[in-house]
């Protein structure tokens, strides 16, 4: 059996989850990182509780997606200690996943920026278009063999890259789709996090951007790809925390 991740004094690894989001919830991949050996430490602003100072006591941070933009800060007042740990994990090597909205709260807090994408909303699923780079890349690297595709349910993208940015993935209309913002701090615009139920739960709460057949369509398209998806994407979870302890200080 495959020994699970332990920190350098013996520990399984905490992960600090920031949920921003009832109906964005850590899902498949909260599942794949507990199965792994992580201890989840969910922490939802949204609900008042209060976000940490630092990331003291946790070994991995990941920040998932919401429908607010990453410079939304009057209404998630939340945003600004997000984007100050996702700093604090570049600056002190903790690794670190931003998921969609934490995909651009990343770019954002390291010197880069986020808009609507011109295009319009990105919607269903869509090629992930690795680049050279991709894979040898530590943390993304061991999925450019398997992962084809992933879902995308998003207005806004990166627009400037941070400074020293790998691109790893471009959508197949250019937008950034994946990226080494620093070097122990990644994004993912696409989800590799949530399956059928969550994205149903997503068509029932949009605003009406786009219609309902096409809605409903992206969500059977999800459930046949189901078995595909998991298999793509499952291994991100011990790929994450295989990265504990392996980066210092810059």
């Amino acid at each position: 059996m495959p020994t699970e991740p332990r920190t350098r004094d013996g520990r399984a690894p905490r992960v600090l989850v920031v949920e921003h989001e009832a109906q964005a919830p850590a899902a498949l991949l909260g599942r794949w990182l507990v199965e792994a050996g992580a201890v989840l430490d969910v922490c939802r602003p949204y609900l008042g509780e209060d976000l940490p100072e630092d990331l003291a006591g946790h070994d991995v941070l990941l920040v998932l997606g919401g429908s607010m933009g990453a410079h939304d800060d009057a209404e998630a007042a939340w945003l600004p200690g997000t984007r100050a740990l996702l700093r604090e994990a570049a600056g002190s090597g903790v690794p670190a996943l931003g998921v969609c909205l934490g995909h651009q709260l990343a770019a954002v807090a390291l010197g880069g920026s986020s808009r609507p994408d011109p295009a319009g909303q990105q919607l269903g699923l869509l090629a992930v278009g690795w680049s050279e780079e991709a894979a040898a890349d530590p943390l993304l690297g061991p999925l450019t063999g398997t992962a084809r595709r992933g879902l995308h349910w998003n207005g806004d993208v990166v627009q400037d890259q941070p400074p020293g940015t790998v691109v790893l993935a471009r959508a197949p209309g250019g937008e950034l789709q994946a990226a080494r913002f620093a070097p122990s701090v990644w994004g993912v615009q696409l989800h590799p996090e949530v399956d059928e139920h969550v994205v149903a739960d997503w068509a029932d709460d949009d605003p009406g951007e786009q219609p309902r057949e096409r809605l409903d369509e992206v969500v059977r398209r999800v459930a046949a790809a189901r078995g595909e998806l998991e298999a793509a994407w499952r291994p991100l979870a011990t790929s994450l925390l295989g990265l504990v302890g392996t980066f210092t200080s810059p």
